[in-house]
């Protein structure tokens, strides 16, 4: 017996604060969209962007090669579950321009244009050489480097920018080698910043959306992100693409992959 009062605590809500700093992480976000000037019409306007091109990246068919379906019990029996729930492709801007902001009066983050948090599940295998050629597997892509680096905790989305330099660095390559970039979007002015700092091509970045439309499952985006960016860099004929996300705390991590189709 002891007079120690114990309480249940969700992981998931408790790590979307910085404990160290005692901030939230969508406030981090909002102090990236003072630093580089970013507003809420233009936060709003990557979100709807986003979701557009999530619809027609799934009405196109390319996320059925590195998608699993589940079957679901319901009521009326088993359903199969072939695509993501969380995408809001019929959002309109006046819907958008009507939520309030959630971290900060006349701030910019919103429900509408910040990641959703969701289930997921995702899953590589990652072999070595010696391996592939034992067990005659065919690769589908290349590590070439990866890279993770700290940041102020307070801007922690900026993390991509010092860990994109950093794995570019190491591979001594460029963002012009670059066929394809992805940065996850935990936040729309989160995103907006490192894009920004960067000077990253919109052409080719999250070309098929991001997490702001599937959603941000905590512990598997880096993986979807990373096999998302292996099969739209083989349908394109790609060589290299660069994957990238901030981490709650004062973190960004990197990876480069080599299509080896």
């Amino acid at each position: 017996m002891c007079d120690v009062v114990c309480k249940m605590e969700d992981t998931l809500w408790a790590g979307l604060t910085d404990l160290h700093i005692k901030t939230p992480m969508g406030l981090t976000a909002e102090n990236l969209a003072e630093q580089y000037e970013i507003s809420r019409e233009e936060c709003d306007a990557y979100a709807l962007k986003t979701q557009e091109r999530w619809k027609i990246a799934h009405e196109a068919g390319y996320f059925k090669e590195e998608l699993a379906p589940i079957e679901m019990k319901v009521k009326k029996g088993v359903q199969s579950v072939t695509h993501d729930e969380h995408p809001k492709p019929n959002t309109t801007a006046e819907q958008m321009a009507k939520l309030p902001t959630v971290f900060k009066k006349n701030g910019t983050v919103t429900a509408g244009n910040a990641s959703g948090v969701c289930d997921g599940a995702a899953a590589v295998i990652i072999a070595s050489e010696d391996a592939v050629q034992k067990h005659k597997l065919t690769p589908l892509a290349r590590i070439v480097a990866h890279h993770v680096c700290g940041c102020d905790p307070s801007i922690m989305g900026i993390g991509p920018v010092p860990a994109i330099s950093g794995v570019l660095k190491k591979a001594g390559l460029s963002l012009k080698d670059m066929d394809l970039v992805e940065v996850n979007e935990a936040f729309a002015p989160q995103f907006l910043a490192v894009q920004k700092a960067l000077k990253l091509d919109p052409k080719n970045t999250n070309v098929n959306g991001g997490a702001i439309a599937l959603g941000h499952p905590l512990g598997a985006s880096g993986t979807r992100i990373t096999a998302h960016l292996v099969y739209e860099l083989r349908r394109r004929g790609g060589k290299y693409a660069v994957g990238s996300a901030c981490i709650g705390g004062g973190q960004g991590i990197a990876i480069i992959i080599e299509n080896m189709k």
